[in-house]
């Protein structure tokens, strides 16, 4: 042992103590600020579904795959940080001894292999990663990058790091193999074997290519350790803890129903909240859940929301990576004012501290943060526009690859202002006084509920009290029942299902609006109230039933939401299929056969909450081709489809900013040159119409185009058109009348 190697040993193992102890206490100080947050128990268990969804997440990627230029190569990084964790303890042992290497693994090709792989790997996937975040770099005017909002000074250092660490890892062997430190054939060390033979035999190499593996990693815990809202790296280790504590236990992502809004840990009873005590969604940082703050904590800047979120695609200011970031840095500039017991009332008054000094010891900035407006448009930490950008599509929440809730957090923060600052969108007041008082958000009379049903040729079956032979409850939904454009959509399901057979009856004036719009608008004692009288009508139309017989179908996507997965918090069990999937087994089953195939080029539209919220992508897309027509794909679909713009009680409130949603999924649309446009949802259909009119009305798109239903593109397949009466000859035909 000379004198290189005491002297950068010393230096390591010194430094080592000093990065190594500052990164457990950050590690403390973590556990601390995480548990900030509110307590919720929904994340206990089961223990073992969540821990196979972790392992499965991370070991097969099958997130972070989502992008397959970027899942293999993070995942060859991913586990040379892990396993490679061996060839950097080992360091400290080589620095000092050059010839030191683990007992018993040392001398196993097997072992020696998998450092050679791990450190190829990991030099290979960073630079891979390197030149996709430079491709993708918002310094290109040609797209619009995902990166933009990231902090790059940040993504240089680890990228620096990761690559430092992967060429420590051959240097070292390379020069282990070079003194001829042990015996390693080339199978099991392809790379740093050759190297090796070009590198001089020298102990003193072997301890400086230790040594600048050991400082890489040093450097990286003591910029970590004083830098908590560096997600790029801290998702190293948060990453496990939030996929875990996903929503879901059974490993699916936070879409489909909402979470219920809830206090001190437990979801609200509004009827019996109480105002003084406990926290109506979110008003202040410290009012998400500690699994918020693990979201927070987490977030790597990856930007895969971004890039999939229609608001930010269309010039809006919402990005679901900033407001997570924004959210971040707020929260932990916050938390020492609220480790100290800091805590301030509605009206922005300190009662958390007291005394002629009470913020001695606090840091100013901290205070500072205390007093800012959690969403507002002076000074706030969300500025409203953001918040009311979402269409809560769930675009950011499929694809985020460490499960981080995003929609969850944007709807609690919308509960809070409209439940207690009474502060949203002024156009939201006449929805909600129309769902209030009228129990639709157009404010139709019931009574016209049934005005759908009108000159069709047979008799729409409505509920009177017995359900008797009915198989399927056919719930129509507010804009089947009273938008004109949809009620095309009701009648031709109505027909389909007379013509195939099936039992149904309809509530007409007995049905009301589920509640969705409210919901995600963040009027849950609206919602609730609504869901509570939905339940016990329908509750009382399938008594009698065994949970399997309660069968209702819907066109309507978010009513399809709705019934299947929130009302069961509500009391209300149903088996409810959406009318495409009820459909599509129907023609399975030769109950309705296609007799006269649509010769046409469709591109179909995934609505957002029977797709994305709800997987069903394959039954619809089976109709168009049943039909005989040519299905033609939008780059964007399926789980990647892009919104109408509707969802979020987006359909209520005027479009503002950028350009609109609903032009810019047309747009993308006629793109695939179709003759229709097909769709599985009312709310989905008048977005695109609107967006159809406004780029026919510019001479944009063919007079000829025109947006269907699935339902009715089936219909006109199924429905054989009566053939035109013969003309005697001689006679006067339609085209000679003028």
């Amino acid at each position: 042992m000379g004198a290189v190697q005491l002297t950068l040993g010393g230096l390591s193992v010194l430094l080592g103590i000093v990065a190594w102890g500052m990164f457990f206490a950050t590690i403390a100080r973590f556990v601390r600020v995480i548990r900030l947050g509110q307590p919720d128990s929904t994340r206990n268990g089961p223990f073992l579904p969540r821990m196979k969804t972790m392992i499965k997440e991370f070991a097969a990627h099958t997130r972070m795959n989502k992008v397959r230029s970027v899942g293999p190569w993070h995942w060859l990084v991913m586990w040379g940080f892990l396993i490679g964790s061996l060839a950097l303890f080992e360091a400290y042992g080589e620095v000092f001894v050059p010839h030191w290497g683990w007992p018993i693994l040392d001398d196993f090709p097997p072992f020696q292999l998998l450092m050679e792989l791990l450190g190829v790997g990991t030099i290979v996937g960073i630079l891979v990663l390197i030149v996709v975040r430079q491709r993708n770099h918002p310094r290109r005017a040609d797209r619009q990058s995902r990166f933009a909002g990231s902090n790059f000074k940040w993504a240089y250092f680890i990228e620096a790091v990761v690559l430092i660490e992967g060429v420590g890892i051959i240097g070292v062997r390379a020069a282990k193999a070079a003194l001829g430190a042990h015996e390693t054939p080339t199978w099991a060390a392809f790379v740093s074997n050759p190297i090796g033979d070009l590198l001089p035999a020298s102990p003193n190499l072997v301890s400086v290519f230790a040594f600048v593996k050991l400082m890489s990693a040093t450097i990286w815990l003591i910029v970590i350790s004083r830098t908590m809202t560096m997600g790029i790296a801290w998702h190293r280790f948060s990453a496990f803890f939030n996929i875990y504590f996903k929503r879901e236990a059974d490993g699916d992502v936070a879409l489909g129903a909402l979470k219920p809004m809830m206090s001190k840990g437990k979801v609200l009873d509004l009827e019996e909240a109480d105002p003084d005590e406990d926290t109506f969604g979110v008003g202040k940082v410290e009012d998400f859940s500690w699994k918020g703050w693990l979201d927070f904590s987490t977030c790597t800047e990856c930007g895969r929301c971004q890039s999939q979120c229609p608001a930010w695609n269309t010039g809006k200011p919402l990005s679901p990576k900033l407001v997570i970031t924004q959210l971040r840095d707020h929260a932990y500039a916050k938390a020492p004012y609220l480790l100290a017991g800091g805590k301030r009332d509605m009206a922005g008054d300190e009662v958390g501290l007291s005394g002629d000094d009470m913020y001695a010891g606090i840091d100013v900035l901290a205070i500072a943060e205390s007093q800012k407006a959690l969403v507002g448009d002076d000074g706030g930490v969300i500025d409203p526009d953001v918040l009311w950008s979402c269409t809560s599509c769930g675009a950011c929440v499929e694809q985020c690859p460490v499960d981080i809730e995003h929609v969850d957090h944007i709807v609690d923060m919308r509960r809070y202002q409209v439940m207690i600052e009474s502060s949203f969108p002024s156009e939201l007041n006449g929805m909600f006084k129309n769902l209030e008082n009228k129990g639709n958000p157009w404010g139709q009379n019931a009574k016209d509920r049934l005005q759908w049903t009108e000159d069709l040729d047979f008799e729409v079956p409505v509920f009177d009290g017995d359900l008797g032979d009915a198989e399927y409850l056919f719930w129509v939904g507010c804009a089947g029942a009273f938008e004109d454009r949809a009620k095309k959509t009701t009648r031709a399901v109505a027909e389909l299902l007379h013509i195939a057979g099936v039992k149904y009856t309809v509530l007409g004036s007995e049905e009301s609006c589920t509640g969705d719009p409210a919901r995600r608008a963040g009027n849950e004692f609206l919602f609730q109230m609504l869901a509570q009288q939905n339940v016990e009508v329908l509750n009382s139309v399938f008594e009698g039933r065994e949970r399997k017989a309660r069968k209702v179908v819907v066109t309507c996507a978010h009513c399809f939401n709705t019934l299947a997965n929130e009302y069961p918090e509500l009391g209300g069990q149903f088996d409810v299929v959406h009318h495409t999937q009820l459909l599509n087994r129907l023609v399975r089953e030769k109950q309705l056969v296609p007799v006269a195939p649509v010769a046409e080029d469709v591109t179909y539209h995934d609505p957002c909450y029977l797709g994305r919220h709800n997987k069903v992508y394959e039954a619809p897309r089976e109709l168009v081709g049943a039909t005989g027509a040519t299905l033609r794909e939008m780059p964007r679909h399926a789980d990647r489809a892009m919104c109408c713009g509707a969802g979020g009680a987006r359909m209520w409130m005027e479009e503002k900013i950028g350009k609109r949603i609903n032009v810019e999924r047309v747009d993308e649309a006629l793109g695939t040159a179709p003759s229709k446009i097909a769709t599985g949802c009312p709310f989905c259909k008048v977005m695109l119409n609107d967006g159809l009119t406004a780029r026919q009305s510019d001479g944009q798109a063919s007079d000829k185009v025109e947006i269907l239903d699935v339902a009715q593109l089936l219909l006109t397949a199924v429905k054989r058109q009566p053939a035109a009466a013969p003309v005697a000859p001689g006679a006067p035909s339609l085209d000679d009348e003028g």
